[in-house]
């Protein structure tokens, strides 16, 4: 086997995102760091097509320049009824130019509402997506896929999480994502389930250090 990876960058300003990945990659020895953490560098243009498509780019991306161990993550929600959207645009559905996350995410869900409104609960089905790209200095390692399915509720309910959380009801909790602890929410988040994919992978990607 080669090294043990002790170390990982994970390319997202996104708190919320980051909290997550460091309590779910705890318990592995890993450390996991932001782009904080480094000199600014100018974000990509994340003009692909799909989540994954995103992912790729901006692990590539980071990946050359900080020539490190780079975890990229693209997530975000589809809405059958809606053909998919917000999709892609799920971070910035809303337009407008808020300065607080918060009231994005709010101006987001919003939105989202409001586009569902008359729809029977029935034909409210969603899934959150999450796709995970990682590369080392320019060579993609790891790409692993976790999707959380569930409904989009007629109003919010939970003050945890982020993003669509406090209008996504998952049918096997009986719960609003943003109504469950940190620790129900790692467990079957679309993003736990496709770190939980990442991990099963570790010990081959450690062995190609």
């Amino acid at each position: 086997m080669g090294q043990q990876i002790e170390e990982i960058v994970v390319v997202t300003s996104n708190r919320g995102k980051l909290g997550e990945l460091q309590v779910l990659f705890s318990g592995h020895g890993v450390r996991v760091l932001g782009l904080d953490e480094f000199e600014s560098v100018e974000a990509p243009v994340e003009d692909g097509k799909t989540f994954a498509d995103n992912a790729r780019l901006k692990a590539c991306y980071y990946g050359r320049i900080l020539n490190r161990l780079v975890l990229a993550d693209d997530s975000g929600l589809e809405v059958d009824a809606l053909g998919g959207e917000p999709g892609v645009y799920s971070a910035r559905f809303a337009e407008g130019g808020w300065a607080d996350r918060r009231e994005q995410d709010r101006a987001n869900w919003e939105k989202l509402l409001a586009k569902l409104k008359g729809i029977p609960k029935e034909s409210r089905a969603a899934r959150f997506c999450c796709c995970l790209c990682v590369v080392s200095s320019t060579k993609i390692a790891l790409e692993v896929n976790g999707y959380l399915e569930g409904y989009i509720a007629e109003e919010p309910h939970g003050e945890n999480g982020f993003g669509y959380d406090p209008v996504f009801w998952v049918p096997e909790m009986n719960k609003m994502v943003a109504e469950l602890s940190a620790e129900e929410k790692n467990l079957i988040s679309h993003r736990g389930r496709a770190l939980k994919k990442l991990i099963e992978k570790w010990e081959s990607l450690e062995a190609g250090s």
